[in-house]
Parts: C-alpha cells; sequence; structure tokens
C-alpha cells in the first residue's frame, strides 16, 4: 500500500489541525479528552508520513539535476541511491502504521491455562506454560496476578487464571490462544516411552466496568468451602465463589482467597473479561473472524504450537516455525521471537489484504 502524496498532505494537514486545537484552550471535558485521543493516535502516523514526504521530496530535487556539472551529478546520485534505498522501509513503516489496530491491543489481559488431554502430564505442562508467561511478562516490565487456581495432586495446574498488566499488553498475548502440545518422557514414565499432552490457553482483554454492564439479577452466586489438591480443605470457612451468568450461562469460581469478599471480587474480573471477549465476537462478526484467520483462528480447539523435548524444538505450527531453543521458550527469553514472528506475519497478511 504505497500512500498517494495527496494522502500525506492530507495526514498532515488534520494532525496540524489537531494540535492546533489542543493548543488553543477552547477544547474542554470530552471534547478534549477525544481530541487528545485522535492526536495520540494520529502522532506516530503523522511523523513517519513527514519522513516519506521529506525523502520523496529530495529524491525529485534530486532527479532534476541533469544539467549540473559532472561532480555535482555524482554527488545527487550517491544521494538518489541512499534515498531509494532508504525510501521503501519507510513508506512500509507507514503502511503498518496506518493499518486497523484492534481496539482492545492497549489493554491488560485476563490468561487461563487449562490442563487438557494428558492427565498429571497436562497439569504439569499447564504449570509450566505459566511460568513460560511469567517469566516473558517479567522481561516486558509486566506485572502478573494469579486471580485462581486449582492445583493438581502433584503440583500442576488443574486450570490457572491471572491478570498480565502493562502496556500492550493483549497485542502482544493475543495469538497465545490455542492447543498448546507437549511431546516428552513424564517424571512417573519408567519406561522412558515419550508421552503427548496438551493445555489450552486463552487470552482474553481485560474490560473496565464500563464496557460490561453486568445486572444483579442476571447472576446466581454459590457459596460453599473451597478444597484444595487431593481434598485436604483450604479452610474451615464458606469463602469459595461459583458465579453463574445466567443469560450466557457462563460459570466462574474462584477459591485462592480465605475472603469470600476477595474470591467474589476475582470471579467477577474473570467473568467481565469472558462477557466482553463474547461482545466483541459477536459485534465484530466476520471481521473477528478474519483477524483471527490470520495466523490461525486462536480457537482453544486448534492445535498451535508444539513443545518437544527430546528434539529440543518448538513448533508454531500456523506460520510453520521451528526454534531448536526449547529451554529458552519455556524460560520466556526466547518467546518473544515466536510472539514477533507473530505478529509481523498478522501484519503482512494485513497489508496484502489491503492491497488486493
Amino acid at each position: 500500500m504505497s500512500l498517494t502524496d495527496d494522502r500525506l498532505r492530507q495526514i498532515a494537514h488534520r494532525f496540524s489541525e489537531l494540535e492546533a486545537r489542543l493548543a488553543s484552550g477552547t477544547l474542554e471535558g470530552d471534547a478534549f479528552v477525544a481530541a487528545s485521543r485522535d492526536y495520540a493516535e494520529l502522532e506516530p502516523v503523522a511523523r513517519i508520513a513527514a519522513e516519506v514526504s521529506t525523502l520523496r521530496a529530495e529524491l525529485a530535487e534530486l532527479s532534476g539535476l541533469e544539467d549540473a556539472d559532472p561532480e555535482m551529478r555524482a554527488l545527487a546520485a550517491e544521494e538518489i541511491a541512499r534515498i531509494r534505498e532508504e525510501l521503501p522501509s519507510r513508506e512500509r513503516a507507514l503502511s503498518l502504521a496506518m493499518l486497523p489496530r484492534d481496539s482492545a491491543d492497549q489493554r491488560p489481559a485476563m490468561l487461563e491455562i487449562r490442563a487438557g488431554t494428558g492427565g498429571d502430564e497436562a497439569a504439569l505442562f499447564a504449570a509450566d506454560l505459566y511460568r513460560m508467561y511469567e517469566r516473558y511478562a517479567a522481561e516486558q516490565g509486566w506485572k502478573v496476578d494469579m486471580v485462581s487456581a486449582n492445583a493438581s495432586d502433584v503440583g500442576g495446574f488443574k486450570e490457572v487464571v491471572a491478570n498480565v498488566r502493562g502496556t500492550g499488553v493483549f497485542a502482544k498475548l493475543k495469538f497465545e490462544s490455542g492447543v498448546h502440545r507437549v511431546q516428552r518422557v513424564p517424571v512417573t514414565e519408567s519406561g522412558g516411552r515419550i508421552h503427548t499432552s496438551a493445555a489450552t490457553v486463552a487470552v482474553l482483554p481485560e474490560p473496565t466496568e464500563v464496557d460490561v454492564q453486568i445486572e444483579d439479577k442476571d447472576l446466581k452466586i454459590d457459596i460453599y468451602r473451597a478444597s484444595g489438591a487431593g481434598g485436604q480443605h483450604v479452610n474451615t470457612t464458606d469463602s469459595a465463589v461459583r458465579i453463574t451468568h445466567l443469560p450466557s450461562d457462563i460459570v466462574v469460581t474462584c477459591q485462592d482467597e480465605r475472603s469470600q469478599h476477595k474470591n467474589k471480587a476475582k470471579a467477577m474480573q474473570v467473568l467481565r473479561a469472558r462477557l466482553y471477549e463474547k461482545m466483541r465476537d459477536e459485534a465484530q462478526g466476520a471481521e473477528a473472524e478474519a483477524r483471527k484467520a490470520m495466523v490461525g483462528s486462536g480457537d482453544r480447539s486448534e492445535r498451535i504450537r508444539t513443545y518437544n523435548f527430546p528434539q529440543g524444538r518448538v513448533t508454531d505450527h500456523r506460520i510453520n516455525l521451528t526454534l531448536h531453543r526449547l529451554p529458552e521458550v519455556l524460560e520466556g527469553t526466547g518467546l518473544g521471537e515466536l510472539i514477533d514472528a507473530l505478529i509481523a506475519e498478522d501484519e503482512a497478511k494485513r497489508l496484502a489484504a489491503m492491497d488486493a
């Protein structure tokens, strides 16, 4: 998608207009908030557009030096070569900056990991994935707070839900949703046989109470006594909470806190995220499906990645990328390469769709 010079001038004019309005001091309340948001969104686009305009103008000027003396023409030829090398990358950067953004990209996210097929080994793998995301989040400067967890008898997780906060969390983690498969020899396997297990990951953008308003009459709330792995009681009070959202039939439970009030607050946080994702899918319809199709549907029933321990490799099946650095990926330090590749693939396909 190569933008015309007229389109570049339109971007510059719109940005100057917004700057003038914000500097005038006449905007108040919602009008000021809206203009500030538009300015923040347009600023990176306008900056790159200005660079592209400058490079194009310089190229046109230098290309017109045909009648200059030989020395000047030689200097111009060097500059023309430099600009022709630099211009395509800046034009591509501009195209990427102008791609429609998912409105949830900058939001925090709810991370849900559940053990799938494979029994105890699947639960241990779910715990491995949770630690991988914890370490990756730490590298990004994000904060991870566990919301709820259902531990297995062997120290893994049957299910774990966490809140991940920071800049651009959903944008980077949204392609992690799906089935993650592991191939390895379990610690309980005496014959040395490789087992295949799986865990599902779901990444949901976290909404605000304004995004999702929940009526009390739509909720069925059950209070019961929390119990841990092996049936042992976490405490002796009825503090665990199960919330059923009657219109959608979504059920959320939380028992990690000793306080019934805290468990209810955390369960509502998860419920709100699940309802928000449901609303987003329904509102966007075909557009949401097209977005998810860029690097696989992201559906929890779809196998997206395999972690093969005997061969020390990780393969993302959506983009046919294999890294022979399994330990680094599980430590979080190597996960960024996979995530960056998924984002790049998504951007490339969306650019191609706009050019078509």
